[in-house]
C-alpha cells in the first residue's frame, strides 16, 4: 500500500473525526499525528478486511482515550479560578471506566431498535447507509435512530449525575 497516498486522502477525515471528540484544534492535530504514526507503523498487520477509513478511525479513537487517560492523571485536582468548568462530551464520557459503564448499562435496557443502532454505529462503526440496509430502512432512518438513542443515554447521563451531585 502506498502510505503516503493513505495520509492524503484521510488525514482531513481523520482530523475531523478527532476535532469532534477534542475540545482542542492542537490537541486533534497532534493526535491525528500521532494516529498515522501508529498505522505507519502497523500497516503491514491492516489485513483489508474492514475499510481503511474505519482501521484509520479506530486507532484514532484508541490514541484519543490513551490521551485522556494521560491527561488524566497529570490533571491538577482543582481547576483555577479563572477557567470555567468545562462538561465533558458525549464521546469522552466513554472513555472514563465509570460513565462507560453506566452507558453501558443504560444501553442493556434501551429498546430496539435504539440499542441496535446505536451500538452499531458506536462499536461496530457502521455507516448509516449500512446500518439503514440491515434494518430495510433508509440511511436517514438510521441517522435519525442514532441520534435519539444518543439523546436518550446523554439524558440518562444528566440525571446521573445531578443525582450523584445531591450526595
Amino acid at each position: 500500500m502506498d502510505f503516503e497516498r493513505i495520509y492524503r486522502l484521510y488525514f482531513k477525515d481523520v482530523f475531523l473525526y478527532l476535532r469532534a471528540m477534542s475540545a482542542s484544534t492542537d490537541t486533534a492535530e497532534e493526535i491525528t499525528q500521532e494516529t498515522f504514526v501508529k498505522a505507519l507503523r502497523s500497516i503491514d498487520s491492516f489485513d483489508g478486511s474492514k475499510d481503511i477509513r474505519a482501521w484509520l478511525f479506530t486507532i484514532a479513537r484508541n490514541t484519543y482515550y490513551t490521551y485522556c487517560r494521560r491527561q488524566s492523571r497529570y490533571a491538577d485536582e482543582e481547576l483555577p479560578e479563572n477557567e470555567p468548568d468545562i462538561q465533558p462530551n458525549f464521546t469522552e464520557r466513554f472513555a472514563d471506566e465509570e460513565s462507560a459503564f453506566q452507558i453501558h448499562r443504560f444501553l442493556h435496557g434501551m429498546d430496539e431498535p435504539y440499542k441496535e443502532v446505536f451500538s452499531l454505529r458506536v462499536f461496530g462503526e457502521l455507516p448509516f447507509e449500512k446500518i439503514g440496509a440491515i434494518f430495510g430502512k433508509s440511511s436517514g432512518w438510521a441517522r435519525v435512530t442514532f441520534y435519539r438513542a444518543k439523546k436518550q443515554i446523554i439524558e440518562y447521563m444528566e440525571v446521573t449525575e445531578h443525582e450523584e451531585d445531591k450526595l
